[in-house]
């Protein structure tokens, strides 16, 4: 894994850091991402879009990586390079700007930001964050579903008392 000082390139996979869970994005260029977001979550939410868990429908986005980061640690992470091929960098490009304003299901367990940009490099979609947590609640950790309910409530208690603005 790389540091967030890392200069992307264009088909990069970028780990976002969010208080309890990974944001994910993928770099088209130019300091640009594409990436799977709730519909009314506005540009730098940053933390806020843990909300995101709670929706059932989220929209495709081309926006700047820095607005995207919103202060928080990032990394480029290609982490499935050593066990699958990468689709070529220019029809992974090409297939993210496509699909920049579809709306489209969302599921925190099946069809989260990190299927969909696993699924763009690589063909297949895939969430590492589930798999782990499939694996500690399979071994009796009920830490990951109390962190998911906190993130949650933080995130609903925050949204109440910041006013949302629309661009």
């Amino acid at each position: 894994m790389a540091s967030s000082r890392q200069e992307p390139k264009p088909g990069d996979l970028i780990e976002i850091f969010r208080i309890g869970y990974q944001h994910w994005a993928i770099y088209v260029g130019d300091g640009y991402v594409v990436h799977l977001a709730p519909p009314s979550e506005y540009p730098g939410a940053g933390s806020s879009s843990a909300f995101s868990v709670l929706s059932s429908r989220a929209v495709v986005k081309l926006e700047r990586l820095e607005d995207v980061v919103a202060g928080c640690r990032y990394q480029v992470n290609n982490h499935r390079d050593s066990t699958s091929r990468p689709r070529p960098v220019q029809d992974i490009i090409k297939s993210a700007r496509e699909m920049v304003g579809e709306e489209m299901e969302y599921s925190i367990v099946s069809k989260n930001c990190e299927h969909f940009v696993t699924n763009l490099r690589y063909g297949k979609p895939c969430c590492r964050q589930v798999e782990r947590a499939k694996h500690h609640v399979v071994g009796g950790g009920s830490a990951i579903l109390l962190g998911v309910l906190t993130v949650a409530g933080y995130t609903i208690f925050n949204r109440r008392r910041k006013p949302v603005t629309a661009w």
